[in-house]
């Protein structure tokens, strides 16, 4: 993320690698991930409010309001923190889709985290960073860190990762979304479909596998097709789901082009309102 006076970038994620280990006691479930940022991301600009003025203002539709926003939620732990209003609004632009497994409320929120604290100088460190992030969700410590990271626990134990250079990417993602607590639910109970590779593949960072498969592809037989689909083309070397979904993304080889045909012909398969990104991670 970088900062230009109160305007941040909320970086989009994928999950190279999310293993699912079992149900925690405190009802969340014990991860082990590999999250990476991208170049892809919302813009979060910190505000002085006027009086009356909302809290939030969005350029989406597809957004939660005022204070079911996670980002709105970020800034009332701060001011709950600090034990005042700090007279913030917040601007949206988002550019990262809704309820599509790449982390865009998650990434908002820590961006607001870190904003709000600067812009109102707080002067709360990491550690107090990290430990609200971990009160909003389960995503949100990660993107405090702005590099690729492993987080284990149920997603709030950190550690940085070397991917040793960025990598090429291609998003699908279809028009509908997936709700990331419905997946989780389903998770145990989830049966392969017969014909659909949900084996682990090897690169040198680590194994391109999601346990998320399972339980997603039961209920959308369609992001399975849209996976499969993508992982037979030449310019992909390898593909998941990214957390819950409902995008799908490729890794491209180094050098791909023809970048138009694969954007083409897609759409000419899924249909117009698949969304399309090209993108590359943040080391």
């Amino acid at each position: 993320m970088t900062e230009s006076g109160s305007s941040l970038r909320a970086p989009a994620k994928v999950n190279l690698t999310l293993r699912i280990l079992g149900k925690r006691q405190d009802g969340y479930h014990e991860v082990e991930t590999l999250m990476v940022p991208l170049d892809l991301a919302d813009e979060v600009e910190l505000v002085r409010r006027r009086e009356g003025a909302p809290v939030l203002q969005c350029d989406s539709s597809e957004v939660p309001g005022d204070e079911e926003n996670l980002a709105v939620r970020a800034l009332r732990l701060l001011e709950e923190r600090c034990g005042r209003d700090l007279g913030l609004g917040i601007r949206l632009r988002k550019r990262i889709p809704v309820g599509a497994g790449l982390g865009g409320g998650s990434s908002d929120a820590a961006a607001v985290l870190r904003g709000g604290n600067l812009l109102s100088g707080l002067g709360l460190g990491a550690g107090d960073l990290s430990e609200l992030a971990a009160v909003l969700g389960s995503d949100v410590p990660f993107f405090l860190a702005e590099q690729p990271c492993w987080c284990r626990g149920r997603g709030e134990r950190v550690i940085p990762a070397d991917l040793g250079g960025s990598i090429d990417l291609v998003l699908l993602k279809p028009a509908f979304p997936v709700a990331t607590a419905e997946a989780y639910a389903a998770w145990s109970g989830a049966v392969e479909i017969p014909g659909i590779d949900y084996g682990s593949r090897a690169y040198p960072w680590g194994e391109l596998v999601n346990d998320l498969e399972r339980p997603v592809f039961s209920k959308h037989l369609h992001l399975a097709q849209l996976r499969t689909w993508l992982e037979g083309r030449s310019e992909v070397t390898g593909a998941r789901l990214s957390g819950s979904g409902s995008t799908v993304f490729g890794i491209l080889a180094p050098g791909t082009a023809g970048r138009e045909a694969l954007s083409r012909e897609a759409t000419e398969r899924f249909g117009q309102s698949l969304w399309v990104q090209f993108c590359r991670t943040l080391e």
